[in-house]
C-alpha cells in the first residue's frame, strides 16, 4: 500500500459533505483514501453521537442536530462498498463557544461557507465496507489474497 495521488477540495456553502466527497471520488476513480477536513458546518447538520444502547442489536444510533453554525475538524477514510462505490466514513469534532460535540457525519452534515479537504488516495488496498446485518451498518473488512 502506498500513496497514489492527493487532492485539495473546497466544499461550498450548503453542500452535504459525505455526498460531495463520494461523488468526487467516484468521478476520479478513487476507491480508497484517507482524508482530513476543516471549516464550518451549518445549523441543521446531523451527527451520529453514539449508540442508544451499546448492547442492543441492531444498533440504534443517537443523533445530535446542530442548533447553530459550528467550527469543525475531521478525519476519515474512503473504501468501496459491496457494489464498488466509494463510501466515506468520517468522524468530526465540532465546536461552538465552549461546547464540543464529536460524531460520525453519515446522517448529513452541511457545509457553512467552506470546508477544506485534503484527500490522500491510497494504492493497492484490499478493503471493502460490507453490511453487518447484526449491527445494521457497513463495516470495514480487509480481504485476504
Amino acid at each position: 500500500m502506498g500513496l497514489k495521488r492527493f487532492f485539495v477540495l473546497r466544499l461550498e456553502h450548503g453542500e452535504i459533505i459525505h455526498k460531495t466527497i463520494e461523488r468526487f471520488a467516484k468521478e476520479k476513480g478513487i476507491k480508497s483514501a484517507a482524508l482530513i477536513i476543516l471549516g464550518g458546518i451549518d445549523e441543521g447538520s446531523k451527527l451520529v453521537v453514539g449508540p442508544a444502547n451499546g448492547e442492543e442489536r441492531p444498533v440504534v444510533p443517537m443523533i445530535a442536530t446542530m442548533d447553530n453554525v459550528r467550527e469543525v475538524c475531521g478525519v476519515g477514510t474512503i473504501f468501496p462498498d459491496e457494489e464498488g462505490d466509494p463510501m466515506l466514513h468520517m468522524h468530526m469534532a465540532t465546536g461552538r463557544n465552549q461546547n464540543t460535540i464529536t460524531g460520525c457525519i453519515r446522517r448529513g452534515v452541511k457545509t457553512w461557507q467552506i470546508i477544506e479537504v485534503v484527500l490522500f488516495e491510497l494504492s493497492s488496498t484490499n478493503c471493502i465496507r460490507k453490511l453487518n446485518p447484526q449491527l445494521g451498518f457497513k463495516l470495514l473488512e480487509i480481504l485476504r489474497g
